[in-house]
């Protein structure tokens, strides 16, 4: 499936959450078998080659594609969740919201027997929940050998301060603005 075929089964929300922002929503590309097996083909084949360990998702939707990359390279899986919803001690980092501060979680056993991890979640905008992972990965002595999205939003800056700091990106279909 080509990006433009992808783009077009995500459903765009305006003004959600906020005035002015348009919510790229996943769900309806989730809802259609040929579009999410595609998406996860294409980020599994990206990373096939580098041979990982693992992949991290991140919570909720990082959750679904995530998984099912790492179902599909036959690989593990490592949750990366929000503050107190892991029931194990864990490594955890700030980040910033738009509104706020929130905290990432992995528990400190997750990478042991798989130190390459990919980070995978469902878009990169700013890039904060992203560089959380990174440090709460690097935390854990993982290798980060890359992160996967379906969707960047370039003008927001977050794949490149990734790039900044190491992390080789991909993504499947980017959309301008915010």
């Amino acid at each position: 499936m080509t990006p433009d075929q992808l783009a077009a089964c995500i459903r765009t929300i305006p003004d959600y959450p906020k005035p002015g922002i348009l919510f790229r929503d996943i769900t309806t590309l989730l809802g259609n078998g040929a579009a999410f097996k595609a998406t996860v083909e294409a980020i599994a084949e990206r990373w096939r080659g580098e041979a990982p360990d693992a992949i991290a998702g991140l919570e909720a939707r990082g959750f679904i594609i995530g998984g099912a990359v790492a179902a599909h390279l036959g690989i593990g899986f490592i949750p990366i969740r929000k503050k107190g919803k892991l029931p194990h001690r864990t490594y955890r980092a700030s980040y910033t919201l738009e509104y706020g501060v929130d905290e990432l979680e992995v528990h400190i056993d997750a990478t042991e027997g798989q130190k390459r991890v990919v980070i995978v979640d469902d878009l990169i905008a700013t890039g904060g929940t992203a560089l959380a992972a990174v440090e709460v990965l690097t935390q854990l002595a993982a290798t980060l050998i890359g992160a996967s999205f379906v969707i960047d939003l370039p003008d927001l800056g977050g794949a490149a301060r990734l790039v900044k700091h190491g992390v080789p990106t991909h993504h499947l279909v980017s959309f301008s603005g915010h």
